[in-house]
């Protein structure tokens, strides 16, 4: 027999409808003889169509149309119609926006129409499509994105967004993409303007996403954003960019503070060259002390009112906005040195004769002002440096991403593009060892894939035909042709990337207690620096002014409360970047300071201690129907169903080729079952809860087979056909290999599991037997979950909850603690304050183990700022100068004020190499 393609190489031949490549060892759509050649096909559709009109796609005149060529045109909201890409058989299209959508886990269910099987991304599409299905199955219907179904709004304002709709709207070129996003929930999106169904916000232009302005946050008080660097109103500190890029980007603060560092110390060291000069005993006759102070005075001036200028500006704004901070004792400090130095030297006959020198000049500080500004800057240039190793772990993970992606045209060509050209629905090219450059599903090829910089798991994972790969994890040595499914910040990276920075800028229920310290702290050190002042001006000796100054602006600048308010913010930074690296995504600072609380570990069944993906294991059946008929019964009802044990049935259905029948008056009853009419008969599928409910009599034989299934660890599914029992599904979901390790080591912790599942008593025993749990409760619904919840809670424990599912999100918003697979959905990661990447129960101990770390760093860090000014207050007052003649001068102050900054971020670093 003849083959076509034979230019090809032997093991390829050209898809005669599209033009693709196909192996022909495996052709995904089949082969076809005609006129005694055989020709392969990339999917059944190409096939379908080459069979009905061969002589077309023959013809010397046919073009083939690409992958696309035998699908209908899709609108992929902002880029125009193209082609949408071959999906797998676990693909479909969602019929009222085109969105590809999983068909064993459809986000908006299912839908039978005329015994044909519609999946939906969506619930309002759902509802649209059922409203209105002719509409949306009309030849002449274009799916126009995400958002079909929801009514145009008018976005107001004159922006790029209303900029973009009157150009439309007036036949102009737009200035912007016509790709419309939400900007606080980046997976929606639409051609169209509309508004989120999520948070109900106006969609803006996709180019304003990729372009979107920097936001520039301060470090200690995450709620004070604006739109240009600066400094915080409240403590002064300079405010840091709240979006970290790849490369490290030059930080303005950081440059201005070095090149007044540098001048300063340029005139600093002449001025105290010549203090130490005039210190001698010698130069108080060789020299003139008043041509001195004025030397002193030309020198210090530009450290004190350029090198200190921003010290003084942000003590000004604390003053003005009714904050006082850090900068408010510097400014004070150094302000009464240079101003009572500088009243010396043009009025020193202002002075008594008591406080005047041999040669008639008061004393000055001069040096003291200008070096307590350098010591400040300097502190301030390493405080600078350390703070920006805080968002490493941020940069590492975007520099994960590589710079282009290789696109497969529709006729076979490749080329480079930049990462950010990317668009859902192209067909990517991945070569050995090259990065995957985003979320994707695999098409063609086989490998193994490095996923460990982005879940933590050091093995390789093997890729197949229908696998998804993460965007970022390294292709192993085989070549892949993948579908773009998630691009832009809709990846896992970007995710990931997002929450890290969110949880940086979170605040830890601890820091309420520097916060409540630091409301009153300034207040009290301007009121001790009063004290000592008085104080040495009374009791001190002749001359008492100098001493009592001298101490009081030691109080002033020692008790800065820097270090402080940073101690909370900078382990938090850097904790929720190591867990990053690790696999354990925290959302929010108060789950990470409550994981360490955690003494009972609630653990939800499904998708958690199990694989999450069930096997249909056996049918039996009580009546004259066949096995098959049950199975295709039960397929129909499912279909429209979202719970795994369904998903099961669906599968197996379609691996036998059981197609849908139509199913009319579909109802699904959470935590129990589905039913409706199918095949003119009334079904219903589900527990045994459900056939109480509808009065289905159990025969003694069914309950003993259904009870020796359950023995061996399958749950059991019933199916009644008009009020009467046709038979069992057995059910089984495969545990995890780490499972049982997993609860090992948090037994070893000290901690109380409990297993909670919806199974019935006997599989739920199965199960716990196999992985030693001693505690646990079976035939839970949704919403008694939170109940158990509530009742631990009750009774004092510290409860975190581990699930993956829809149904879990009401018990994972109501512990302490909620804790998300990643494999789960996105309910279920939205309600928890902890994501797992690998979906391995082992992550708890990491996020365990991260807190313990975390909040240990922080307590550290509090009792340096505490036992820090406890000491340093006192000293510099001069509580030891009755006993030993021992002073704190303010230069010194300022060096342990600004090492004690540096010193509590250098021990948040070191959170950065814990062992998790």
């Amino acid at each position: 027999m003849l083959e076509g393609n034979s230019s090809l190489p032997e093991s390829k031949a050209k898809d005669p409808v599209c033009g693709m490549n196909v192996d022909k060892a495996a052709p995904r759509g089949g082969s076809h003889v005609y006129n005694g050649v055989e020709y392969f096909f990339c999917n059944p559709k190409c096939k379908e169509r080459f069979v009905a009109e061969p002589e077309k796609y023959l013809s010397p005149d046919y073009k083939p149309g690409g992958m696309m060529g035998t699908s209908p045109m899709v609108q992929l909201g902002g880029v125009g119609p193209v082609a949408a890409a071959v999906m797998p058989e676990t693909k479909s299209k969602d019929p009222v926006c085109g969105m590809s959508v999983d068909r064993a886990a459809p986000r908006g269910g299912s839908h039978a129409y005329n015994g044909v099987e519609y999946f939906f991304c969506n619930p309002r599409c759902k509802e649209s499509f059922r409203a209105e299905p002719e509409k949306f199955l009309s030849p002449d219907y274009k799916p126009v994105g995400m958002m079909a179904a929801l009514p145009m709004v008018q976005l107001s304002g004159v922006g790029p967004a209303a900029a973009a709709v009157a150009a439309s709207a007036t036949g102009q070129q737009a200035p912007v993409s016509t790709a419309y996003v939400c900007p606080m929930c980046p997976e929606v999106r639409s051609a169209v303007p509309a508004a989120c169904p999520s948070c109900g916000m106006a969609l803006e232009p996709e180019m304003l996403q990729s372009v979107s302005r920097t936001e520039y946050v301060c470090p200690m008080h995450p709620e004070v954003v604006q739109d240009h660097p600066g400094s915080c109103p409240k403590c002064g500190m300079a405010l840091e960019s709240r979006t970290v890029s790849a490369g490290e980007a030059p930080n303005p603060e950081l440059i201005d503070m070095v090149r007044r560092l540098r001048v300063s110390v340029a005139f600093g060291l002449p001025l105290l060259v010549l203090a130490m000069l005039e210190m001698a005993t010698p130069m108080q006759h060789s020299l003139n002390a008043h041509k001195v102070a004025w030397v002193q005075f030309l020198l210090a001036s530009p450290v004190v009112l350029w090198g200190g200028l921003p010290f003084f500006q942000r003590a000004i704004a604390s003053i003005k906005f009714r904050k006082p901070n850090m900068f408010t004792l510097i400014g004070m400090g150094v302000g009464v040195s240079y101003l009572y130095s500088a009243i010396a030297t043009f009025w020193p006959e202002l002075f008594p004769h008591s406080l005047r020198g041999m040669q008639g000049q008061p004393a000055i500080y001069f040096e003291s002002a200008a070096f307590i500004v350098i010591l400040v800057l300097a502190g301030q240039v390493m405080e600078l440096r350390a703070r920006g190793q805080t968002s490493s772990a941020i940069r590492a993970l975007l520099e994960l991403s590589p710079k282009v992606a290789r696109v497969v045209e529709a006729d076979g060509r490749e080329r480079d593009i930049p990462l950010d050209q990317v668009v859902v629905g192209q067909s990517l090219r991945v070569r050995p060892g090259e990065k995957v450059p985003v979320d994707g599903i695999v098409l063609q090829g086989h490998t193994v894939a490095d996923e460990s910089l982005i879940t933590g798991e050091s093995l390789p994972v093997e890729k197949n035909p229908g696998d998804r790969v993460i965007g970022a994890s390294v292709n192993g040595n085989g070549s892949l042709l993948m579908l773009a499914e998630r691009v832009g910040s809709e990846t896992v990276l970007a995710q990931i990337v997002r929450l890290v920075g969110e949880a940086q800028r979170s605040r830890a229920p601890i820091q309420r207690l520097a916060d409540r310290v630091s409301a009153i702290f300034v207040p009290t050190v301007v009121g001790v620096s009063v004290i000592t002042f008085f104080a040495w001006l009374a009791f001190a000796p002749a001359p008492a002014l100098p001493h009592a100054l001298v101490n009081a602006v030691a109080v002033l600048i020692i008790a800065c409360p820097c270090a402080l308010g940073l101690a909370t913010p900078m382990a938090i930074m850097v904790g929720t970047g190591r867990g990053a690296r690790a696999g354990v995504l925290i959302r929010n600072a108060e789950a990470l300071e409550a994981m360490e609380r955690v003494d009972t570990v609630v653990i939800d069944k499904t998708g958690t201690l199990t694989e999450g993906r069930p096997t249909l294991e056996s049918v039996i059946s009580f009546t004259n129907h066949s096995e098959e008929d049950l199975v295709q019964w039960a397929r129909s009802l499912e279909g429209m169903s979202e719970h795994p044990l369904g998903a099961a049935i669906v599968r197996a259905a379609e691996a036998a080729q059981l197609r849908p029948h139509r199913v009319e008056r579909f109802e699904s009853r959470t935590g129990r079952g589905v039913l409706g009419d199918v095949d003119a008969r009334y079904i219903a599928v589900g527990n045994a809860t459900l056939m109480q409910e509808l009065n289905v009599a159990i025969p003694e034989d069914a309950s003993l087979r259904a009870e020796a299934m359950r023995k061996d660890a399958q749950t059991v599914l019933y199916i009644a056909a008009d009020g009467v029992l046709s038979g069992l599904f057995g059910v089984t979901d495969p545990v995890k290999a780490t499972s049982a390790m997993a609860l090992e080591d948090l037994a070893g912790e000290g901690l109380k599991v409990i297993m909670l599942t919806g199974d019935s008593q006997t599989t739920a025993e199965s199960i716990a037997r196999k992985l030693g749990i001693h505690d646990f409760e079976a035939g839970v619904l949704p919403e008694r979950k939170s109940e158990v919840i509530k009742r631990l809670q009750e009774q004092g424990r510290v409860v975190a909850m581990a699930g993956d599912g829809i149904n879990d999100a009401p018990a994972l918003a109501q512990a302490q603690v909620g804790i998300a697979m990643s494999t789960g959905t996105d309910i279920a990661m939205h309600s928890s304050g902890i994501t797992l990447l690998r979906g391995d129960l082992r992550g708890i101990l990491r996020a365990r183990r991260l807190s313990q770390a975390t909040m240990r760093n922080i307590r550290q860090n509090l009792f340096f700022a505490f036992v820090y000014n406890t000491v340093g207050v006192p000293l510099a007052a001069g509580i030891l100068y009755p006993f030993t003649g021992w002073m704190l001068p303010p230069v010194f102050a300022a060096a342990a004020m600004s090492l004690s900054s540096v010193s509590v971020i250098s021990n948040a670093l070191r959170l950065r190499n814990v062992k998790l």
